[in-house]
């Protein structure tokens, strides 16, 4: 996150910037939001900075002083019974530190936290009176919403009549309503299949679908509630902590989410913001981080509050995961199977934890429908390890007269012209000597997927490929000590140990090799089954279609695929080479085909994760499937085991969730010698 920027002028830079979070504010709460949240915090944090230091700058009305904006809205306004304020937040362990020492001195009894999920949606006041549902209302500026109480009747997790034995005279209830990620995506596929604007991100979406004026659209959307707490509450039972008013809240009817938990300690609390950080893709929904609540009621009332939020709560922030940034220009790559894609060259932005300066764009008519044009403001997204995508511009920064960006009609690096067949999504560069599919398929071929060479990554294959050593993936077994030496910054000594992975290479199992060559279509499942029914790689060439599609797991389009990648001239000399290198073509008795195994795994489903230290996940895969077994990449409640390794994230997370059996890497071994 990039730092405040200086001023020499305070009280002007004060003025500019409570300016820009008002009009930033009033652009949130009317969905036409033009910043990213991560960008609204560093200005409003820059803003409190200036006012801590001198007091003399805080103003009546200061937007660090009340929690939101007016919404100007046909719908009729709701003065909220208890005003909805908002949170201090936290981004780092030392401001959440920070704030539990200054809870600490507020009360003198031992403190226990409750940690919530921050839902990424829409905060909703619920009013019941004699149980039943009369009023539902979205914060506003805190103080007066928007009555949207027949759009909130239609969703499933907001009960008409409360349930149980406790039910009060009068009761407010605050919760956040979102959008799951599966309801995001059907209804971004259905407005792509329209052609209309696509939602940007499940929190606009949820926002955009409750203020519809027509509650059958509502209805449609399939939005979702978790509650959170409690507001006015006349005739209820006495509570003495949060987590009871938790369990109530469920007991009248309501969702609470299942995550929530209470700790002891901040360095508990943090702990906990790590693994939810951890577990955040693998949820179904969208958290931007969590809320932690001092548990005691009566503590809190010790605390009380501030003008703009409760001093007993703090929302501890995740890294942010989309910026906003200018899109420079728009290029073309050439992968190795000839796919162009188009990609953002961007300003360079501090998004999921790194900075980016390139991002996806996927194909044409990804960039048609979200209409990003050099220029333009765009939204970047990094989710994860996921790549960096531009989601789409931000239209009122967009300056007049900007041109839309046409597509290449020829490869922008062989200049062969790019072809796009009937029904495919992407074009593609139908010339096998393009230099730069060349390179994407020698990058590929050396990759830890297929021939794991160690040492020998893209900018290094770039050297070699500069400097004419190489010019398809077999060359790479014609490099020796004194060539590898005379490239700059590649010494006697990295020479050494990138011919003994580059010879250890050889050995590789004909599965991977065939792998390796990036055939499209043939993946690692692919390549096992074509290497177990025919076991040598001329044979696998040689066979009539009829015969590879006889195999199980095989069908007619990775068949065709094969046979017509071997008929390419450029390919036929490359497996010739690779013959005369050494490379291992065929399966070895010795090494013991898979059907000597005994097949003890048939049913089984398995899920690897993490990274392994004794093998690849691809080796382990091919393991499991040796003995019957199968390997997918999600994991349920039918997924017999877990495979976890160093730094599992979300899959292991989802395994202990479901109950799923998890077995380390020793436990695995263990699992595999008991198999044999």
């Amino acid at each position: 996150m990039s730092k405040p920027r200086p001023s020499s002028d305070p009280a002007r830079r004060a003025a500019v910037l409570r300016a820009q979070i008002e009009y930033h504010n009033d652009r949130y709460y009317n969905d036409e939001q033009e910043i990213t949240d991560a960008d609204f915090d560093l200005l409003l944090r820059e803003l409190i900075a200036l006012e801590a230091a001198d007091p003399s700058l805080i103003v009546d009305g200061s937007p660090t002083r009340h929690p939101g904006a007016t919404r100007q809205s046909t719908f009729a306004p709701a003065e909220h019974v208890v005003a909805m304020l908002s949170l201090d937040n936290a981004f780092s362990l030392d401001e959440l530190t920070a704030w539990g020492a200054r809870v600490a001195k507020l009360v003198s009894e031992p403190i226990e936290f409750v940690c919530e999920p921050k839902m990424d949606g829409l905060a909703i006041s619920l009013l019941y009176e004699r149980g039943q549902l009369v009023r539902g209302a979205t914060r506003g500026d805190g103080r007066v919403g928007e009555d949207v109480t027949e759009n909130v009747r239609t969703i499933r997790e907001v009960p008409a009549r409360l349930q149980g034995n406790r039910v009060p005279q009068r009761l407010e209830i605050r919760g956040e309503i979102y959008m799951n990620l599966v309801a995001f995506n059907a209804l971004a596929a259905k407005q792509t299949a329209a052609n209309k604007t696509v939602v940007v991100n499940p929190r606009n979406a949820a926002a955009g679908s409750l203020r519809q004026k027509d509650a059958s659209i509502t209805a449609s959307r399939e939005l979702s509630l978790f509650v959170y707490q409690l507001g006015v509450v006349d005739g209820g039972p006495e509570l003495a902590t949060h987590s009871e008013t938790l369990e109530w809240m469920r007991e009248l009817g309501f969702a609470v989410n299942p995550l929530i938990v209470t700790h002891d300690s901040i360095g508990e609390v943090y702990a906990q913001c790590n693994a939810l950080l951890e577990q955040r893709h693998g949820l179904g929904y969208d958290i931007d981080g969590v809320v932690i609540k001092v548990n005691a009621l009566s503590q809190r009332a010790e605390m009380g509050f501030t003008s703009k939020a409760p001093r007993w709560a703090i929302a501890y922030k995740f890294p942010p995961e989309e910026r906003t940034t200018i899109l420079r220009d728009i290029h073309v790559s050439i992968g190795r199977t000839g796919r162009a894609t188009p990609f953002a060259m961007l300003e360079p932005v501090f998004v999921g934890g790194v900075t980016v300066s390139t991002a996806t764009l996927h194909n044409q008519d990804e960039v048609a429908r979200k209409d990003v044009r050099p220029g333009d403001t765009v939204i970047v997204r990094r989710a994860g390890d996921v790549i960096p995508e531009v989601v789409g511009p931000v239209l009122a920064k967009r300056p007049l007269g900007l041109a839309t960006w046409e597509f290449p009609t020829d490869c922008p690096v062989c200049e062969v012209p790019l072809v796009r067949e009937d029904g495919a999504a992407n074009h593609r560069c139908l010339n096998a000597s393009c230099p730069a599919r060349q390179w994407s398929q020698i990058v590929y071929f050396a990759g830890r997927g297929a021939m794991d060479i160690e040492g020998l990554g893209d900018e290094r294959i770039a050297q070699f490929v500069d400097a004419g050593l190489i010019v398809d993936a077999a060359d790479i077994y014609a490099l020796t000590s004194d060539k590898i030496e005379a490239i700059p910054r590649l010494g006697a000594k990295s020479a050494s140990a990138l011919i003994i992975a580059i010879e250890g290479s050889k050995a590789t199992p004909l599965w991977r090799v065939l792998v390796a060559l990036g055939i499209k279509h043939v993946g690692p499942s692919a390549a096992q089954a074509f290497a177990k029914a025919l076991r040598s790689l001329d044979a696998i060439f040689a066979a009539p279609i009829e015969q590879l599609v006889a195999i199980d797991g095989i069908g007619s389009i990775i068949a065709e695929s094969l046979k017509s990648w071997i008929e390419v001239p450029h390919n036929a000399r490359l497996i010739e080479k690779l013959r005369a290198a050494g490379v291992n073509l065929a399966v070895e008795d010795n090494r013991g085909p898979r059907e000597d195994f005994e097949q003890v795994f048939v049913g089984m489903t398995f899920v690897l994760t993490g990274t392994l230290a004794t093998q690849t996940r691809e080796i382990a895969a091919a393991k499991i499937e040796a003995r019957g077994g199968k390997v997918t990449n999600s994991v349920s409640k039918k997924t017999s085991y877990v495979v976890a390794g160093d730094a599992a994230g979300t899959k292991l997370a989802k395994a202990e969730s479901l109950g799923v059996t998890v077995l380390d890497e020793a436990a695995f071994a263990a699992l595999l010698n008991e198999a044999v």
